[in-house]
C-alpha cells in the first residue's frame, strides 16, 4: 500500500510540474499579449506629448460609427498607394498625360506604380517617380505623393474623376516642371497627422513611421491613448474619459474642428504648424485665414465653405447653428437629397417660410431646397487642364453660401 501511495504521490508531483511547465512556456510565448492590449501600439506624437493609437482601437466600443466612417470622404481623403484606391489607370491605351512638351506614362511594375516622364525633343533622361500617397477620395478627382528619402513631393499627373482620366496637376505648366514640395499645409486635410523634420528650408521633410493617413475619429476627438487604456481597463465605466466630446464644446469651437480644413487658406501661422492645433483649442492663436484680412474679397466656393456658411443669415439668425447640424462627419451624406433637405425643412416648418418661387419652378427642382440655395458653383481657385490644347477646366463645387439665387445659377 506504502508503494501505491508513493507512485500516486510521485505521478501526481510529475503532473504538477508539466502543468506548471505547459504555463510557462504559454506566458512565455504570450505574455505581451495582456501587455500590448493595455498599452496600445502608439502611431505618433502630438506635440503636446499625447499619443495616437489609430481609430481601429475604436472599433471596440464604436462599432457601427467606425464601420460607417470607413465610407466616408474623410477617411479616404489621404492613404498609402495601392491598387485598391488609386484611381487612374494604368492600362495601356488610358495610361498617359500628353501636355504641348511633355508625356507621362502610369506604369506598374509589381506591386508598386510609377510616373515615368519623357520630355519631347530632347533626350534628357528623367528617372521615374513611384506613387507613394494617394490625395484625395476619388469623388472629383485625386493628387499623387512621392518620397525621396523624407522628403515629400506632388507628382504632376493627376486623375479627373468627371473624365476618368490622367490630367496635369492644378498649378502646374503644360511643359515639365520640378517636382512641387509638400508641406504640412498641403497635408492638414488629407493626413489626421504627420510630424515634421527640422531644419527643413522646403519645408517638405516629414517622419514616414509618424504619419497617420485620412481623416480619422483622432483629428477631431484628439489622440486616444489615455481613452483606450481607460476603457479597456475599466470596461464597466460608461461615462467616456480622455476624449474629447463634442458635444461639451461651444459653438466656435465646435466650427474650429472643421475650419481647421474648410476654411480656406491659413498661411498666416502664429505659432507651431498646421498639425499643432489641439481639438478643443482656439484655431485662430495657431493661424489665421488668409481671406480674413479682406472682409471685401469675394470667397471661392472652394475650401472656404466654413467662410461662407457664416456669411448666411441661416448661421447669423440663430446661436447654435455649426457644420454638424446638417453633417454626420461618422457617416457618407454625399448625394442624399432627402436628407439634407429634411435639414433646411426643420427649422424652416411650413407656415413659416413660405418659398417664393412659382410651382413650375418648384416642379422643375422637385422642391429641392439645396439645388436652390445651395448652388454648384464654379471655382476660380480650384482648376484643371484636361488636355494640352485645352482650356483649365473648374471644378463645381456645392456653395456654402445659404441664399437666394438667380435662376441661372441653378445647377444639379
Amino acid at each position: 500500500m506504502a508503494i501505491i501511495n508513493r507512485k500516486f504521490f510521485r505521478n501526481s508531483i510529475m503532473v504538477i510540474m508539466l502543468l506548471g511547465l505547459t504555463t510557462l512556456v504559454f506566458h512565455c510565448k504570450n505574455g505581451t499579449k495582456e501587455s500590448e492590449y493595455f498599452n496600445p501600439q502608439v502611431l505618433a506624437t502630438h506635440g503636446n506629448g499625447e499619443h495616437f493609437v489609430g481609430s481601429k482601437t475604436c472599433m471596440e466600443c464604436h462599432r457601427d460609427i467606425y464601420n460607417a466612417h470607413l465610407n466616408t470622404a474623410h477617411f479616404n481623403s489621404g492613404a498609402i498607394a495601392d491598387s485598391s484606391n488609386i484611381k487612374g489607370s494604368f492600362k495601356e491605351g488610358t495610361n498617359i498625360l500628353d501636355l504641348n512638351a511633355v508625356e507621362f506614362q502610369m506604369l506598374k511594375n509589381g506591386e508598386y506604380f510609377y510616373q515615368h516622364t519623357k520630355i519631347k525633343n530632347r533626350s534628357t533622361e528623367i528617372a521615374p517617380s513611384k506613387f507613394d500617397i494617394v490625395i484625395g477620395s476619388g469623388v472629383r478627382g485625386q493628387s499623387y505623393l512621392t518620397w525621396d528619402n523624407d522628403e515629400l513631393y506632388q507628382l504632376q499627373a493627376s486623375y479627373y474623376t468627371p473624365t476618368d482620366s490622367w490630367v496635369n496637376s492644378p498649378g502646374y505648366p503644360s511643359y515639365y516642371d520640378e517636382p512641387r514640395p509638400i508641406r504640412d499645409a498641403c497635408l492638414k486635410c488629407h493626413i489626421t497627422f504627420a510630424k515634421s523634420v527640422e531644419p527643413s528650408p522646403k519645408g517638405n521633410r516629414f517622419d514616414k513611421s509618424q504619419m497617420i493617413y485620412g481623416i480619422d475619429c483622432e483629428r477631431c476627438h484628439g489622440p486616444s491613448a489615455k481613452h483606450v487604456v481607460f476603457h479597456r481597463e475599466n470596461p464597466e465605466a460608461l461615462e467616456a474619459k480622455f476624449t474629447l466630446k463634442i458635444e461639451d464644446l461651444n459653438r466656435q469651437q465646435r466650427l474650429d474642428l472643421c475650419a481647421q480644413c474648410h476654411s480656406g487658406p491659413r498661411s498666416i501661422v502664429l505659432k507651431g504648424n498646421s498639425f499643432s492645433y489641439f481639438p478643443g483649442e482656439d484655431l485662430n492663436q495657431y493661424s489665421k485665414n488668409v481671406d480674413n484680412s479682406n472682409p471685401d474679397q469675394k470667397l471661392d466656393v472652394h475650401g472656404n465653405q466654413y467662410g461662407l456658411l457664416t456669411s448666411s443669415e441661416c448661421f447669423k439668425q440663430t446661436a447654435t447653428m455649426d457644420c454638424s447640424t446638417c453633417h454626420d462627419p461618422h457617416r457618407k451624406e454625399r448625394g442624399n437629397t432627402d436628407y439634407f433637405n429634411s435639414k433646411c425643412i426643420s427649422c424652416h416648418t411650413e407656415g413659416e417660410t413660405v418659398c417664393s418661387n412659382t410651382v413650375m419652378d418648384k416642379h422643375i427642382k422637385a422642391n429641392n431646397c439645396i439645388s436652390c440655395h445651395m448652388p454648384t458653383t464654379p471655382s476660380q481657385a480650384m482648376m484643371v487642364q484636361l488636355d494640352r490644347d485645352s482650356l483649365e477646366t473648374s471644378f463645381n463645387i456645392r456653395t456654402h453660401l445659404i441664399a437666394i439665387y438667380n435662376k441661372d445659377m441653378w445647377r444639379d
